[in-house]
């Protein structure tokens, strides 16, 4: 199994460590096809390297096997050695060739075994390789006889190995490779696919995706076969696609075209200086077309090369940030075909819920279709769940929820019954008590900016469209603020916990504490008891006395994750859980969301913050699946009169 640990995530893309005997890639990652004949080659393996930060390669090891010269210099230096490159080095096995001239001299088995020979970091399966607009039976065939292949190969090889998905356009076949290749494969390479990025297909490689990526184990390392263009790679990403190989820098530098995030641009239309790395200024776009052919070439090249490991750079910050999403909505405008496959991967969020995080640091609209996330999704779900779906009722904008506000709007009518407040949002009409919590709190909108907006949101205005709207008093009236409280903190926790969860955890007494600063809530109390504190996504994340309550009141499985005998007294004591100590968790918990960390005979031993998605806890034999933010602590010795201050 490979050696390969998450330390962060959005969604399914993640940023890992992949440890290979050259040193650990850091995913995802960019692994340029270089030829193995160096001559041949426009950039130098080392200088990829050095020049562009990309750390790891992939070249064909059938060439090299097909070249005497380049076969017995790769079998006495190695592949690294011929390729004078000291990091991890992938290398395929020429399925390429076998589909696109019929057949290839050499049997699985000897291509795999000539990998092992030049101490590749990563062999590849000989796999066959099928056509998206394969028949049925064709590919089924073809899936069939990459297992088989693959388990020869998995029999002989010791080292890390990519097994290939194939399986054309049927997700049934794309399901069946994904599990094939997970059971014997370190990398799972998605392959067939290079027709559907040539063509612009880009709505049928969501389809692929889509049908493979549940399937692939958590612990694989995700390769996506042909994802050569810049404009793609978030796109890859939102699928958690590890490892990305491009031979497009050279071959668009070819054919005279520079590749950017936001498209293709041809060199010979090009009158201003529109790019200003290196190359480019090195030679400038507007003189570099009378530039001799093999000179533009590696121009080009380099140009491509540079914005590809740029956009990769790119890729992992908005995944530390959480803002992968709004990074793919705006490559997406880079060509129709691609804003199509993105609109169709939204109408999926079953796609991604599965690991969809509870909460990000922010969240801004790029577009109306921003609002159709899956983050946006699960927060309707939420909604529908809790039973607080406001349906009619008076509206107010959204602001914020502080005491100058809230003692000017009435929380029920002169009779007493409560009155439903909501806010028109880009979500959806949001009660008034949940518009702070993520996505709703946090979102960066156009309507905060355009025109519609009301000019002025103060306390006195708020007052007077409440007082319009209902009848009643719209002054100020502190016997407010505690009532809007209460219904602040049951709204919140039926929306995360359910309908139910009020009469179970009795919050009678209960009371909000409110940040001096900015007068939002921030603790839930009973007495003195801290129960719940409230982050800046507006989500109650429970202490270790809200976790006992929780504990009672939700029959197992819910919100919980079980822990191995061998580590409940780490777990106890506060330190982290690791994947591999993980025996079960509930389907339905997120990553960043707090957990009920419990023993194997459920007894409660801390509150974790999720890492890991459950699918992957237990899968994952390296890294953390929860960090402990709540346990129960040892009771503090009372120290003697005469004890020493220094003890």
């Amino acid at each position: 199994m490979a050696e390969f640990e998450i330390v962060d995530r959005d969604g399914w893309a993640r940023l890992g460590r992949l440890r290979t005997p050259h040193g650990t890639l850091e995913t995802p990652a960019l692994l340029p096809v270089v030829h193995p004949d160096p001559a041949r080659q426009a950039i130098a393996p080392r200088e990829i390297r050095a020049r562009y930060g990309l750390g790891a390669l992939i070249t064909s090891s059938y060439i090299t096997y097909r070249s005497p010269p380049l076969r017995d210099r790769a079998e006495r230096e190695g592949i690294h050695g011929l390729l004078d490159f000291d990091g991890p080095v992938m290398t395929d096995s020429g399925a390429f060739q076998q589909h696109a001239y019929g057949h290839v001299e050499v049997s699985p088995l000897e291509i795999l075994t000539f990998q092992d020979r030049i101490g590749t970091d990563i062999a590849t399966v000989l796999d066959i390789f099928v056509e998206p607009d394969a028949p049925h039976a064709m590919a089924a065939e073809g899936v069939e006889e990459t297992r088989r292949r693959a388990e020869e190969a998995r029999a002989v090889r010791g080292g890390l190995l990519a097994v290939p998905v194939q399986g054309g356009g049927f997700a049934d076949l794309r399901q069946r490779s994904s599990e094939i290749a997970s059971e014997l494969g370190d990398i799972l390479a998605v392959g067939g696919v290079v027709p559907l990025f040539e063509q612009y297909r880009y709505l049928e490689l969501v389809t692929v995706l889509a049908a493979a990526r549940p399937h692939l184990g958590p612990a694989g390392v995700v390769h996506l076969f042909g994802t050569g263009h810049p404009m793609t790679f978030a796109l890859g990403a939102l699928f958690g696609v590890d490892l990305y190989d491009s031979s497009a820098y050279y071959k668009f530098a070819r054919r005279g075209r520079l590749l950017f995030p936001e498209g293709t641009v041809a060199l010979d239309t090009i009158r201003e200086e529109i790019c200003r790395c290196e190359s480019c200024r090195r030679l400038p776009l507007s003189e570099l077309s009378r530039a001799p052919p093999p000179a533009r070439e590696v121009a080009l090249a380099e140009h491509n090369l540079r914005i590809s490991s740029e956009e990769m750079g790119r890729v992992r910050q908005a995944i530390r940030e959480g803002t992968l999403w709004e990074l793919a909505e705006r490559r997406a405008s880079a060509h129709p075909a691609l804003a199509a496959a993105l609109r169709t991967a939204k109408r999926h969020p079953e796609w991604f819920l599965a690991v969809e995080p509870e909460s990000r640091r922010a969240y801004r609209e790029t577009g109306f279709e921003s609002f159709a996330r899956p983050a946006a999704e699960r927060f309707r779900a939420r909604l529908r769940r809790s039973g607080r779906a406001p349906a009619t009722g008076p509206t107010l904008p959204r602001l914020p929820l502080v005491p100058e506000f809230l003692e000017r709007i009435p929380p029920s009518t002169a009779d007493g019954a409560p009155i439903a407040w909501s806010c028109p949002t880009p979500f959806g009409l949001v009660p008034l008590e949940l518009t702070e919590l993520y996505p709703v709190g946090p979102a960066l909108t156009e309507s905060d900016y355009s025109e519609e907006r009301p000019a002025s949101v103060s306390p006195r205005s708020i007052g007077e469209r409440a007082a319009e709207a209902t009848g009643l008093p719209g002054a100020a009236d502190a016997g407010r603020i505690p009532v809007w409280t209460a219904r602040q903190i049951g709204t919140a926790l039926a929306w995360r916990y359910g309908p139910e969860i009020g009469s179970r955890l009795d919050p009678g007494g209960w009371i909000g504490e409110r940040s001096r600063r900015t007068g939002r809530l921030r603790t839930i109390l009973t007495g003195s008891i801290p129960l719940f504190q409230i982050g800046n996504d507006g989500i109650p994340r429970p202490t270790f006395a809200a976790a006992e309550r929780l504990h009672r009141a939700l029959p197992s499985p819910h919100e919980r994750v079980v822990v191995a005998g061998e580590a409940v007294e780490f777990v106890r004591a506060g330190r982290s859980l690791f994947s591999r100590f993980v025996r079960d968790a509930d389907p339905e918990l997120a990553p960043g969301a707090s957990a009920l960390l419990v023993g194997p005979d459920d007894e409660l031993l801390a509150v974790g913050r999720l890492l890991l998605a459950p699918r992957e806890m237990g899968a994952m034999r390296r890294g953390v699946a929860a960090v402990v933010s709540a346990h129960r602590r040892a009771p503090v010795p009372e120290r003697s009169e005469d004890a020493s201050d220094d003890l």
